[in-house]
């Protein structure tokens, strides 16, 4: 094995057990406000990673919040979330009204019509009794404190755009059924109920989901389905999941064949078993993860979707059975005879297969078959034995680089 991948294999595996160990820290500090954006001079704390890049080595990060919203890549880029409009700060983790939504609450300014950044005042745990509908142009951002949502229906995105999730610990999600909640037009509508994801994108665009931490949902951890596109997931560390992320609402629904998700610098860590992500018809971008193990496979799909795997690191489990079991693959086609997935474009570019793992290819070589699939430039994996230990939620401190 030449000295670089031995290194690396020995540093990744370091990452996952500090993971499994020590889960992302989070810090309970007072959020500041909004100023205007300056240049940093800071190289040297820079990762290579180029959305932490970005806005993490500024000290004042919680003055300039809204830089953040420049910082997107992938599809995904051109969600500005709530950067044109004012900071909303939560001050109340409870009294949640999922009809007649209570000023403070973090319902209340999801809902608002207008572009809002939603920031927070205290570490807070909050429990929906329905699921959080968020309006267009909203940003939910949880830097400088402990900001969880569990324990009852979480995160739902429907038909709408430009929208960001940051540094929010989202876990032990629930579903809810039909229900009265607060709406737009009329004042309220009725929920068509949601499945116990952590994030469901549902007929939405110009999404991106940063640097949260997702744990132990009824159903998927982000899903995104129903003609959703332009999405970027980076950042984020999953764990203790069974079907982690779905791509496509199903094999028959032709409007997902332009669906363009871009999967980036995440940590999928332990406790996982499949759907890392689960993708039908559309394009996906897999660049610059950190696979630690899997219990059935990691990259899934059905219905001729074009996946581009580049700059991945993917560690097998250890788990004896797990071999026998040929669950070292890292990927797997649903519902299709070998007759027609072999002409479906799934390549593996740079990656790293470690512990016997292995990415069966299919379909077209060329760099002309992915165009629709490529979405950024991916980094040699070793830039991830640096980047990984930092993905999920982040512990900010005020006055300090994040």
């Amino acid at each position: 094995m030449p000295k670089l991948y031995f290194f690396t294999l020995i540093m990744l595996l370091h990452a996952a057990s500090t993971f499994s160990r020590h889960p992302p820290q989070q810090v309970s500090e007072a959020a500041g406000g909004y100023s205007t954006r300056r240049q940093l001079d800071t190289d040297q704390c820079r990762t290579g990673n180029p959305i932490d890049d970005c806005w993490r080595c500024d000290p004042e990060w919680d003055t300039n919040r809204k830089r953040l919203a420049d910082c997107a890549v992938g599809f995904g880029k051109d969600a500005i979330g709530g950067r044109d409009g004012e900071l909303y700060v939560v001050t109340d983790s409870g009294n949640d009204d999922p009809l007649n939504p209570i000023p403070g609450t973090l319902r209340h300014a999801a809902v608002q019509e207008e572009p809002i950044w939603i920031i927070f005042d205290h570490d807070m745990v909050i429990t929906l009794n329905e699921q959080l509908l968020v309006n267009s142009h909203k940003t939910i951002d949880g830097r400088g404190h402990n900001i969880q949502i569990a324990h009852g229906p979480c995160i739902t995105l429907r038909n709408v755009s430009n929208i960001i999730i940051h540094n929010i610990y989202i876990h032990d999600c629930l579903p809810s059924g039909y229900s009265r909640v607060w709406g737009l037009s009329p004042q309220f509508a009725i929920s068509g109920g949601s499945d116990g994801d952590g994030i469901s994108i549902f007929g939405s665009r110009d999404v991106w989901v940063d640097h949260c931490t997702l744990a132990n949902c009824y159903d998927g951890l982000i899903d995104a389905t129903y003609g959703s596109t332009s999405i970027t997931i980076s950042n984020n560390y999953m764990l203790h999941h069974n079907e982690v992320m779905l791509m496509g609402h199903s094999d028959e629904f032709l409007d997902d064949k332009n669906m363009q998700v871009t999967i980036a610098f995440n940590f999928f860590g332990e406790g996982l078993v499949q759907r890392m992500p689960r993708c039908r018809h559309g394009y996906f971008h897999i660049l610059n993860n950190v696979y630690s193990s899997w219990e059935m496979y990691a990259i899934g799909g059905s219905a001729n979707p074009t996946i581009n795997s580049q700059g991945n690191v993917f560690i097998a489990s250890d788990n004896n059975y797990a071999k026998e079991a040929s669950f070292n693959q890292v990927t797997k086609r649903e519902n299709s005879l070998s007759a027609d997935w072999k002409s479906w474009n799934w390549r593996s570019e740079g990656d790293m297969m470690l512990n016997g793992a292995f990415f069966t290819p299919s379909g077209e070589e060329g760099a002309e078959s992915y165009i629709r699939a490529s979405s950024m430039v991916a980094k040699p994996v070793s830039l991830l034995t640096k980047t990984s230990q930092y993905a999920g939620t982040l512990g900010c401190k005020v006055g300090h680089e994040c």
